[in-house]
């Protein structure tokens, strides 16, 4: 059995979004197998698509996880070990780009690069999602700042597979693109309180 490092994106902007995505960081590392390789800072995100709504909380959380031969097949069963930890602290299915309760994204699974057909319990109700494929590394992440901005805390050299540049450099360009304001770093995760504390003049 193979260790494989995999990046998850957490998001939230309903409720209360940081006790949320503390929970989601605590529930990734207490599964099965699983060692916490890493947790970015806490960004403060605008809305992309659907303007008209709060800013989002965001963050990437490195996971190390035991993974069988056949890495799509652990690919697959992170994604439905996602969407369980999803309804499980409270996320609700609405319109695509919506508010969020919780949103766990599968950004990079190791050097997989893959795009398979999601099983039944992976798919979205929304009608606009259904058929997605599950794609890894994630379709959207290198043109998704408060993806980059979190991702480049943890792994700034990293060259996803089928990427032409280094999560640095897709950070760097797509900052150029959004603008530095469209991402702001709130808090900085405490490993031995577990939980993320506001930077130095950042509020909430």
């Amino acid at each position: 059995m193979a260790i494989v490092r995999t990046y998850i994106g957490l998001g939230a902007n309903v409720g209360d979004t940081r006790t949320t995505l503390t929970a989601a960081v605590h529930a990734l590392a207490e599964l099965a197998g699983a060692s916490l390789a890493g947790v970015s800072r806490l960004y403060r995100t605008a809305p992309v698509e659907v303007t008209d709504q709060p800013d989002f909380d965001n963050a990437v959380v490195a996971l190390d996880v035991p993974t069988r031969p056949g890495s799509q097949t652990g690919a697959i069963a992170m994604l439905l070990t996602l969407k369980s930890i999803e309804r499980a602290l409270g996320r609700q299915d609405r319109f695509r780009y919506g508010p969020r309760e919780l949103d766990l994204d599968l950004l990079i699974f190791g050097d997989e690069h893959m795009a398979v057909e999601r099983p039944e319990a992976g798919r979205s109700p929304d009608p606009a999602k259904a058929t997605r494929f599950l794609e890894v590394p994630h379709p959207e992440a290198r043109r998704r700042l408060f993806v980059l901005a979190p991702l480049a805390d943890l792994a700034p050299h990293l060259v996803p597979p089928g990427w032409p540049e280094s999560v640095e450099q897709a950070r760097a360009r797509q900052e150029s693109i959004e603008g530095a304001s469209a991402v702001r770093a709130v808090a900085v995760w405490d490993s031995e309180l577990g939980r993320w504390v506001d930077e130095a003049g950042s509020g909430r």
